[in-house]
C-alpha cells in the first residue's frame, strides 16, 4: 500500500480502483440511484432535503440493499452496519478504507461506520455517446451531515457556485488548459472532454488528494501542483484558464481554506484577473467567479472596471449579485457548520471589519476574460444581470464575443446593406391609466435565455424589428419606416443604428443566411 506520512485520504491507487469497481457494481449512478429512490425523493434530495430518501432507503428490496447502504453512507451521512458496508463495498476491507480516510468507525466496538468522504455520481459532460456513465466526485462530507465546524482544510463538494462557473465556460476543444484552484476537481472534470491537457492547482494538498482520487475514478490523467495562484505555472501559457477561487472578502485570515486566501479584502480577486494576461495564448479564454469590493452602490462597477482595463484583455464581467455586509456574512457563516455561539462571534468581528473599511457591499459574479488575435484596443464590458434564467452560460459567452466580433468589422454602411432576422423575442410594455385611457411609456423586447439581452424600444425600432426576417436590407426596411413616419431616411438610420448595433449584440438580431 502506498505510504501516506500527511494523512491524506486516498493515498493508494489500487484503492481507489476498488472503490471505483465496487460503486458501479451497485449501480451507484445518478439512473441507479433515481430508480432506488423514486422521482419525487430522489429531486427532494438534489434539493437538499434529505428525509424522503432516508425513507426511500429503508424500503429498499433486498437485491438493491448495497446501492441503499452506499446512497445512506455517502450522500446522507448516515452510521451504517460494518457488515453492510463490507458487502457493498466488498473489494477493500473495511480497516483499510478507514486508514485511507474513507470511512470512520462509529463505536468503540467498530460495528459501524460513517463515510468521512462525500462520494457521488455527476452527470457526464456532452458528448456524442449519450449512454456515457456517469461521474464520480470526490469531496468531503457537507458540513449539515457531520456535526461541528468543517476542518480548516475542508474541500467542498460540487455546490452552486462551481456549477455556474461550469456553466459559464466557454467549451471550444483546446489544447491546454488550466484549474487554478481545483478543489475535488469538479472543473477539470467537465473539460477533460475539450481539453487535451489540463494542468489543475491548489494551496491545498488534501484537495489535490481527493481531486486525483477523482480523476482516477472517471479513468482521467490531470497534472496535479500544488501552490498559489500562478506559481506552480510560472512561465507557461494556455487556452483555457477556469478558475473557483478563495474570493470571499475579509480581513485576511485564514479560517477555512476553501474560501479564505489570506489576502485582505478583494485583493485576491485582483491579483488573478492582474496575472491572467501573461498565461493566456493569443485567443486564449480565462473565465472566473470573483468578489469584488463596493464601496459607493451606485459607482459599483468602477473598481472591477479598473481591474479589467488595466489587463488589456477582451472583457465582460457580470454582477450576478450585490450582497449587502451582514447578508454576506451570514452565507459564509453558515456554510462553515460553526456553533451558534461561535458563528456569532465570528460575525461579529467581520462586520466590525467591513464597518471599518466603509465597505457598502460585495459584487458577486462571473468574469470572462479573452486575449485578443490582433494590437487592436480591447473591449469592457461591465453589467448587472440579476434576473433569474438569465445566467452566463458558455454558449451565450462564445457568441457574444462572436457577435462583438462581427460588429466590429462592419461599417453602418455595410449593416444597411445586411438583410437581418429577429431572433425570438417577447415585446413587453408599461402603461400607465391617463384621461383618455392606458398611455404606454416604455417598451422593451427580450430575448429569453440571453444575459443581458433586453432592449428598450421606441415605435420605429419596434416596427424595425418586427421587419426584418431576412428577406430584404435593412436600409430598405429603413426607407421604408422613414416613408411612413415622413422623415428624412439617412437621419433615421443614423439615429436607429446605435440600437441595430446594441440589439445585434444582444443577440436579438442576426444576419439572415
Amino acid at each position: 500500500m502506498t505510504e501516506n506520512p500527511l494523512h491524506l485520504p486516498l493515498p493508494d491507487p489500487a484503492v481507489v480502483d476498488a472503490l471505483g469497481r465496487d460503486l458501479r457494481a451497485a449501480d451507484f449512478s445518478g439512473s441507479g440511484i433515481e430508480e432506488l429512490l423514486g422521482g419525487a425523493a430522489d429531486a427532494a434530495l438534489t434539493a437538499g432535503t434529505w428525509w424522503p430518501a432516508l425513507r426511500a432507503t429503508a424500503a429498499a428490496p433486498p437485491e438493491l440493499a448495497s446501492r441503499a447502504t452506499l446512497v445512506r453512507l455517502f450522500l446522507l451521512g448516515s452510521a451504517e452496519s460494518a457488515a453492510d458496508v463490507a458487502a457493498a463495498l466488498p473489494s477493500t476491507p473495511i480497516p483499510v478504507l478507514v486508514e485511507q480516510g474513507v470511512l470512520g468507525y462509529d463505536d468503540e466496538a467498530r460495528t459501524a461506520v460513517r463515510a468521512l468522504l462525500d462520494i457521488r455520481p455527476h452527470p457526464a459532460t456532452a458528448t456524442d455517446d449519450d449512454a456515457a456513465p456517469d461521474l464520480l466526485v470526490v469531496s468531503d462530507q457537507d458540513p449539515l451531515l457531520a456535526p461541528g465546524a468543517v476542518a480548516h482544510d475542508h474541500v467542498l463538494g460540487i455546490g452552486g457556485a462551481s456549477m455556474s462557473l461550469a456553466q459559464a465556460v466557454i467549451r471550444t476543444p483546446v489544447r491546454r488548459a488550466l484549474d487554478l484552484g481545483t478543489g475535488c476537481g469538479i472543473q477539470a472534470l467537465h473539460m477533460d472532454a475539450h481539453c487535451g491537457q489540463i494542468v489543475a492547482t491548489d494551496t491545498n494538498p488534501r484537495a489535490l488528494a481527493l481531486a486525483a482520487a477523482t480523476a482516477r475514478l472517471n479513468a482521467m490523467t490531470w497534472d496535479l501542483r500544488e501552490g498559489s495562484l500562478f506559481e506552480p505555472v510560472a512561465g507557461e501559457r494556455f487556452d483555457l484558464i477556469v478558475s473557483n477561487p478563495p474570493f470571499v472578502v475579509g480581513s485576511g485570515a485564514q479560517d477555512y481554506i476553501y474560501r479564505d486566501s489570506g489576502f485582505t479584502g478583494d485583493a485576491l480577486s485582483e491579483r488573478l484577473i492582474s496575472e491572467i494576461p501573461e498565461h493566456l495564448e493569443p485567443g486564449g479564454v480565462a473565465v472566473l467567479l470573483a468578489n469584488w469590493v463596493v464601496y459607493d452602490e451606485e459607482r459599483w462597477a468602477e473598481r472591477i472596471t479598473g481591474w479589467l482595463t488595466a489587463t488589456g484583455l477582451d472583457a465582460w464581467a457580470v454582477q450576478r449579485e450585490l450582497a449587502d455586509p451582514i447578508s454576506y456574512i451570514s452565507l459564509w457563516v453558515a456554510d462553515a457548520g460553526e456553533s451558534a455561539q461561535d458563528a456569532a462571534a465570528r460575525a461579529a468581528r467581520w462586520l466590525d471589519w467591513f464597518e471599518s473599511e466603509g465597505i457598502a457591499g460585495i459584487g458577486m459574479g462571473v468574469v470572462t476574460l479573452r486575449r485578443p488575435l490582433d494590437d487592436r484596443a480591447a473591449e469592457v464590458i461591465v453589467e448587472e444581470i440579476t434576473a433569474a434564467g438569465q445566467e452566463v452560460t458558455g454558449a451565450e459567452a462564445q457568441a457574444f464575443w462572436a457577435r462583438r466580433d462581427y460588429l466590429r468589422t462592419r461599417t453602418d454602411e455595410q449593416l444597411l446593406a445586411t438583410r437581418l432576422t429577429t431572433a425570438p423575442v417577447f415585446l413587453e410594455t408599461q402603461s400607465l391609466p391617463g384621461a383618455e385611457g392606458w398611455q404606454e411609456v416604455s417598451a422593451a423586447v427580450t430575448r429569453p435565455g440571453g444575459p443581458g439581452a433586453v432592449l428598450p424600444v421606441d415605435e420605429v425600432m419596434t416596427a424595425l424589428l418586427a421587419g426584418c426576417r431576412g428577406q430584404v436590407p435593412l436600409g430598405v426596411l429603413l426607407s421604408l419606416l422613414a416613408d411612413v413616419h415622413g422623415v428624412d431616411r439617412d437621419a433615421l438610420a443614423q439615429a436607429a443604428m446605435p440600437a441595430v448595433r446594441e440589439a445585434f449584440a444582444r443577440g436579438i438580431l442576426y444576419e439572415a443566411r
